[in-house]
């Protein structure tokens, strides 16, 4: 590691560079001004972006003088090393980094295009002069010329530049004699009149939807000529057959980080905890990256996700100079006016893989801020490790699909089915995110049925969960057994059709919890009481109850407060209790002139109670 008399800032950089993941991306270099100096793509950002400060005397004279400049480091988490190449690309055109090498020629990555014709041709170019829709760019040539060869062999389509007589008679169609593609079967000769124009525009359909990744019946198809060619003992044939399919589904994981279907476009995504929330904007621009950021935010006043993105949407808009009118967003942000920017809560397509690749770099610099406090902070480092370990052994121990970031759990109160409610906790990185914790009145069940009432708040929380596009738990707990769980299924898997894993938590008869249950039907997961895995749990049980008796103790306290004022109509009981508190008695009410009155419920209710004592003098 170098020292403070080659890079001054070097202690600052070394912390970051312990956060850094080891995963594919992008990094840029800034200067002490926030300019971005250089701009590179890595498959292990960890690796490479540490390697710059390490054996620098074997640096070039190039290397070494970025080096000295060297203020921050910023990265940009991909899924792929394709994603990192084209991302770094559109990175270095955009900010033009000193110490990058440019292409003075402003070569770029290839398109396909499929022409604005009446009998569409399929272009392969470099600039974007001719009308048609684009297709691209393609980090690799290779890869494209063969899949314009998988293209060819699958369909046919023209490729010189005869003009099709579309619409004249056939006779007249007939006088164009077919070229030399036409013999080798290469063509149908549309310009012949030899394919119809619905025929051919059929098979450009169906480019144009392997282009657009929509493919997987075609893919089936090849997948079936492959092994009947292999059934026939055609290896050679079913062999050329296999390396298409392999081509084309290398094509069909094409790259999130470039699309030329999106043009101009913001895109935001956020995690939170009890005190920090972290932000991540990405500027689309031509289909492209050209700025990512991500920040992290103190919570002052315990702000919901929603009043943060109010706040940071409109900050980071304009500091950018943001040109775009849309904003992509993981949920509708209410107090943002639509005709300021245009709201997206995407669910599927182009746009919804930019939102998940924005909320994958806010997870990278979430768990880059969580890190490097620790480093500094032995508690917290100590804390951090000890629940990503318990939430590791969860995913382990339930076999989930994801890392339960994200727990929340239910329960029920009532007493014989009077002023029936329920709860709803969420632990976030396995501690109590009270800002999340739901209360629900039971609108619905009559009488005491908890399995009514589960289903009842249930089906509330996940489908305005799904409607308004917000991000669901990796695990729902309900405080019960094998029932309770029943009832969960039917409405997350059946009615709201959501994919969210479900465990129960039983209790033995002294009311303690006893059990872990997980899967349908449900299995005991074996935990020993003493278990960090089975007292977390435990907790998350424990406070859904106590905020869930809280809640309906309070309702209770409410609904059993009674006085004669609250039998006046219109006076409810929190008006009947801020007379009581002001005058002392309902005598002393009943005493008071209109105007007293008006002073505590205002003149409306003032009237409705002199009225009342009138028409009741005995009252």
């Amino acid at each position: 590691m170098i020292d403070k008399s080659i890079n001054r800032h070097i202690d600052r950089i070394a912390l970051r560079l312990k956060t850094i993941p080891e995963t594919p991306g992008v990094y840029q270099h800034l200067d002490e001004a926030g300019n971005v100096i250089y701009v590179g793509k890595a498959r292990n950002l960890q690796r490479r972006v540490s390697s710059y400060f390490s054996h620098y005397d074997d640096k070039s004279a190039k290397i070494r003088m970025l080096v000295r400049h060297i203020y921050d480091i910023r990265v940009t988490v991909v899924a792929t090393e394709v994603d990192a190449l084209l991302l770094e690309n559109n990175l270095i055109k955009h900010y033009q980094p000193r110490y990058n090498s440019m292409l003075k020629d402003d070569k770029t990555y290839p398109y396909l295009c499929i022409t604005d014709e009446p009998y569409p041709r399929i272009l392969f170019t470099r600039n974007r002069q001719t009308k048609g829709q684009y297709f691209g760019p393609y980090p690799n040539q290779r890869i494209l010329r063969e899949l314009q060869d998988i293209i060819r062999q699958l369909f046919s389509y023209r490729t010189c530049g005869a003009r099709p007589k579309w619409g004249e008679s056939e006779k007249e169609q007939g006088k164009t004699r077919p070229c030399m593609k036409y013999q080798l079967g290469l063509c149908k000769a549309p310009c012949a009149g030899l394919q119809s124009q619905k025929e051919y525009m059929a098979d450009i359909e169906n480019i144009r939807s392997i282009l657009k990744g929509d493919f997987d019946d075609i893919l089936g198809d090849m997948k079936r000529q492959m092994m009947a060619l292999a059934d026939e003992l055609r290896f050679e044939e079913a062999d050329s057959m296999k390396r298409k399919i392999r081509l084309l589904e290398e094509y069909q994981s094409r790259s999130t980080v470039v699309n030329t279907n999106v043009k101009d476009v913001d895109v935001y995504s956020i995690l939170s905890d009890e005190k920090y929330a972290y932000v991540n904007m990405m500027r689309i621009k031509h289909g492209g990256i050209i700025y990512s950021f991500s920040n992290e935010i103190r919570k002052q006043l315990d702000e919901s996700d929603e009043e943060i993105l109010a706040t940071v949407v409109p900050a980071l808009h304009e500091q950018t100079e943001s040109t775009a009118v849309e904003a992509v967003l993981p949920f509708k942000v209410t107090e943002l006016p639509e005709e300021y920017l245009r709201q997206t809560v995407p669910t599927r397509g182009d746009k919804l893989q930019l939102l998940e690749l924005s909320l994958r770099n806010v997870r990278a610099y979430q768990i880059q801020c969580r890190h490097q406090r620790a480093l500094v902070d032995p508690d917290e480092a100590a804390s951090v490790r000890r629940n990503d370990k318990l939430l590791e052994r969860i995913q382990k121990a339930l076999q989930l699909p994801a890392l339960p970031v994200n727990i929340e759990c239910f329960d029920n109160s009532n007493i014989q089915g009077a002023y029936p409610v329920a709860a709803m906790v969420r632990f976030t990185n396995g501690r109590p995110n009270r800002k999340e914790y739901r209360k629900y009145n039971i609108k619905t069940v009559e009488g005491p049925d908890d399995y009514a009432s589960m289903a009842e708040v249930i089906y509330r929380r996940y489908k305005r969960l799904s409607e308004e596009g917000q991000p669901l738990p990796e695990l729902l707990v309900v405080d019960g057994g094998k029932g309770q769980m029943e009832v969960a299924r039917e409405v997350l898997y059946d009615r709201l059709h959501l994919d969210i894993p479900i465990a129960g938590l039983a209790k033995d008869d002294r009311h303690h919890t006893s059990e872990l249950l997980y899967g349908f039907p449900p299995q005991v997961v074996g935990l020993k009481p003493t278990d960090p895995l089975f007292l977390l749990l435990e907790q998350l049980q424990n406070e859904v109850h106590r905020f869930a008796i809280t809640f309906h103790k309070d309702k209770r306290s409410k609904g059993t407060f009674r006085t004669r004022l609250s039998d006046i109509p219109g006076i409810g009981d929190t008006t009947a209790r801020n007379l009581l508190l002001k005058f002392g008695s309902v005598k002393a009410v009943r005493l008071q002139t209109e105007s007293d009155l008006a002073k505590v419920v205002g003149p409306a209710k003032a009237r409705v109670i002199i009225d009342y004592f009138q028409a009741n003098p005995s009252d």
